[in-house]
């Protein structure tokens, strides 16, 4: 099998899990139960500076120049994120002056994937994996945007935000379809795949009732 067909199975696999989701089901899991625009964005924060710290860990160690030219891009991309959301923030009200969204840590997902070490595992657990739960959850998040009126929220994310994440998982996509060329690295991307599954917070859910996903520890 070679890499574009091994893709497009992860691509599948990826998909049927999505399709078993609720309309908010992201969003609750995500939020534990307190689903409201604020909240959600104040949540967005510590995502977008995870994404981009780990996209800038990885860069000096990835040998290969088109898997830095993607992690650069993502790098950038979602500090910029984190700038725009900060913006809606302020304009909704919020004083963000002594807001640290890492006070409590970085995720287990942010843990796990800064372990990963080869470049086929980095590129399916994050641009990939990672951008694709995004799209997801920025889908129902638009959503839900509209349906409580703010739509000042919701065309952030889907004219600007939603776009530059589906970029990131295209440019994961591709790399990952040029350099799976072996069975050991397909298995190498498809565990880094399935582990970001269910290791994201916004599965939690539905990984605990999902045949095969589960949460384990991470150091």
């Amino acid at each position: 099998m070679n890499g574009k067909e091994f893709v497009a199975q992860l691509l599948e696999e990826m998909g049927r899990l999505f399709a078993r989701l609720g309309e908010m089901e992201t969003l609750e899991s995500e939020s534990e139960g307190n689903v409201d625009v604020v909240t959600l964005l104040r949540l967005a924060l510590k995502s977008e500076l995870e994404a981009s710290e780990l996209a800038g860990f990885w860069l000096p160690t990835t040998p290969e120049v088109d898997a830095k030219m993607a992690l650069a891009l993502q790098c950038g991309d979602e500090m910029k994120h984190y700038g725009m959301i900060s913006q809606r923030l302020a304009e909704l009200g919020e004083d963000l002056t002594d807001f640290d969204p890492l006070a409590e840590g970085h995720s287990p997902l942010y843990q796990y994937l800064r372990g990963l070490r080869t470049t086929v595992e980095r590129i399916a657990a994050g641009p990939f994996a990672s951008e694709a739960i995004a799209l997801v959850r920025n889908a129902q998040f638009v959503s839900f945007c509209r349906s409580v009126g703010d739509e000042e929220t919701a065309s952030l994310y889907a004219q600007t935000i939603q776009p530059e994440e589906a970029h990131h998982h295209h440019l994961g996509r591709e790399i990952l379809e040029k350099y799976l060329t072996t069975p050991e690295l397909q298995e190498l991307a498809a565990s880094a795949v399935r582990n970001t599954l269910a290791i994201a917070d916004e599965l939690r859910n539905l990984a605990a009732k999902t045949t095969g996903l589960h949460n384990f520890p991470v150091s």
